[in-house]
């Protein structure tokens, strides 16, 4: 199977696009822009949530679910926010199909047009704001922590599954607090949240920091982000959370009674991550031979493959490893039995190579007979035979091991690629040749940066948290810097 993939040297892209396909974890929907999830990535997708969903439970945050169809006027009401999403709103604009009076097939009803046009979600701000002003009364009815779990729309010709697709699943925190400084708390709590599980259960190391004015969130007063490097040297942006201060309060009249009888318009944060990580897996960790899922978040972390050509020679190996599985069982250990009759072992190895699960457990007459069992680690290829009798105890200690061996990899990875100049000129052959991020000084000129956006297709990704921008001066204008900033050509 690993055969038919294309090597990374060859075209990233196509390898890309081979082993999320080949994986079984999406394929091409039949709408242009759309994919489908298939069981294997869904399931991958359901450990990723998980992480996430019982953190945000853990600080207060409940669940809910809000409509799809969002009112055109809604949108209008916050300009900054309209005019960041109305080149990619899909609209209705009927309700209802009737067969063809002139011939086949089904036409719209041109007496079905809606009075106000309706917006499937890009984001939901607006109908969630359009709520909370319903909910909203009193100081007691704050803080509001929901989250929901939902798809999103954002009209896309260009397909790249996980990292660009018009329809994709998101979650989407949108919370509503008394006072600023709870807002801006909230903001960067979640932003800690994404970067724990973005680096302890997806194994994929971050840079935290703050957007620039140009590349924050429409309608944002600041947004911080999590950026990634990919196995390509781009930057993937993980995670984005932000405090929204008053506006979407104001553009909605979202006022509470405070404790001493004032009004005042409430504070508000919004934050989200989306399918998009699943890409950023395959990109971070896989390699020529397909994914290799860090063991916190694969659907299966362990796969048994007997070796045998008979069913009777299959039932004989599970019974040697009886004892084994029902250890797996009993610590939580999620593993699959591949019982296929008929499909040659190497086919199998290869198979589960593709689909990145952490360790394939081999055993065969032979290993019977000499009381042994073999394992075969994905994040490193290490073939390890261990005896029988207790060997299923020490498996938790091999993925604690690939855990941290996938994270420090790709830790390497990154900084290796990271570069630091002061010259206009290297930074622009490390962005063109080298390719990676670049550290370096920057004016907080949004004019120096969009110069930089035009003639190098870089982005400044972020801001870091504690850069020291002392000493440092702007790598394009020689000005002194006001920031110590990672640019970087994104996804």
């Amino acid at each position: 199977m690993s055969k038919a993939v294309t090597a990374k040297s060859t075209s990233y892209a196509k390898w890309y696009t081979d082993v999320v396909t080949k994986a079984h974890l999406a394929d091409y929907g039949p709408v242009k822009g759309t994919m489908v999830i298939r069981p294997y990535g869904f399931s991958l997708w359901d450990s990723v949530k998980e992480t996430f969903d019982s953190r945000f439970k853990a600080t207060g945050h409940v669940n809910a679910y809000f409509p799809m169809f969002i009112p055109k006027s809604f949108l209008s009401k916050e300009a900054e926010h309209v005019a960041g999403f109305a080149k990619e709103c899909a609209v209705v604009t009927h309700h209802r199909l009737i067969s063809n009076p002139h011939g086949e097939g089904l036409v719209v009803d041109p007496t079905s047009l809606l009075d106000e046009e309706v917006i499937i979600r890009p984001t939901s701000e607006t109908v969630i704001w359009s709520m909370y002003k319903k909910w909203i009364q009193s100081y007691r009815d704050l803080p509001i922590l929901i989250n929901q779990w939902a798809n999103v729309v954002r009209w896309e010709m260009r397909t790249r599954l996980f990292l660009r697709t018009t329809e994709f699943l998101w979650q989407e925190g949108h919370t509503a607090h008394a006072k600023a400084k709870e807002a801006e708390e909230e903001a960067q709590k979640i932003l800690n949240i994404y970067q724990e599980v973005a680096e302890e259960e997806l194994a994929i190391p971050v840079i935290a920091g703050l957007k620039t004015e140009a590349e924050k969130f429409a309608g944002a007063e600041h947004t911080y982000c999590i950026e990634a490097m990919m196995g390509d040297y781009r930057a993937l942006q993980a995670g984005t959370s932000h405090n929204l201060g008053q506006k979407f309060a104001k553009a909605f009249d979202v006022t509470f009674q405070t404790q001493d009888n004032r009004e005042e318009y409430v504070y508000a944060t919004s934050w989200g991550v989306s399918t998009r990580l699943i890409g950023a897996v395959v990109m971070v960790h896989g390699d020529d031979k397909g994914l290799r899922l860090p063991p916190k978040i694969a659907p299966y972390q362990v796969v048994i493959v007997p070796i045998g050509k008979t069913e009777e020679d299959i039932s004989s190996i599970l019974n040697y490893l009886k004892i084994s599985i029902r250890e797996f069982m009993d610590n939580g250990i999620r593993f699959h039995i591949d019982e296929r009759i008929g499909i040659t072992p190497g086919f199998k190895f290869n198979e589960w190579e593709m689909k990145g699960v952490p360790i394939r457990l081999e055993v065969g007459k032979r290993d019977m007979k000499e009381k042994i069992v073999t394992i075969v680690k994905r994040d490193n290829g290490e073939k390890i035979q261990l005896n029988i009798e207790g060997f299923a105890s020490k498996i938790p200690k091999f993925l604690k091991q690939i855990q941290e061996s996938l994270f420090d990899q790709a830790k390497v990875f990154s900084e290796k690629n990271t570069f630091c100049t002061e010259s206009y000129d290297e930074f622009k052959s490390i962005i063109s040749d080298t390719k990676g991020f670049v550290k370096c000084g920057w004016d907080g000129d949004p004019n120096t940066e969009l110069a930089i956006k035009e003639e190098t297709k870089a982005t400044i990704r972020c801001i870091p948290f504690n850069g020291d921008h002392e000493d440092l001066k702007c790598i394009y204008s020689g000005k002194r810097a006001k920031y110590k900033v990672i640019f970087g050509k994104a996804y």
